[in-house]
């Protein structure tokens, strides 16, 4: 599209207000930190993910209580665990043979969080 067919449709919509369109533009994210949001929404994306995630934000867990909870196997659970921790939001420690997951930070609780009240409104 030309520099000419965007002003002219520009014209056409009415707006005219640069002082606008610079002031917001000077807010936006940077492209990477855009990119790593839409990936963090991927991630968000699946239902058993976001199931572990709100599991764990009540406490702590090992790959074996999630799977009995969720009443799926271990390894459909650590691959998913996986995912998450690429994306931060799990950590874990060891303990012996047993591993423990938990969220990363209190950003996940109030992500999730803020997610149930969107669709309770």
């Amino acid at each position: 599209m030309s520099e000419n067919t965007v002003k002219h449709e520009h014209k056409q919509c009415g707006g005219k207000n640069i002082e606008k369109m610079e002031e917001i533009g000077k807010t936006m994210p940077v492209e990477e930190e855009i990119y790593d949001v839409a990936e963090l929404f991927k991630v968000l994306g699946d239902q058993t993910r976001v199931k572990i995630l709100f599991t764990l934000i009540k406490d702590e867990m090992c790959v074996c209580d999630i799977a009995e909870l969720l009443e799926m196997s271990q390894s459909a659970i650590s691959h998913q665990l996986r995912v998450l921790k690429q994306a931060r939001l799990v950590k874990y420690r060891r303990e012996g043979k047993t591993v423990y997951y938990s969220v990363s930070d209190e950003h996940v609780a109030v992500i999730l969080n803020m997610g149930i009240e969107h669709i309770s409104e």
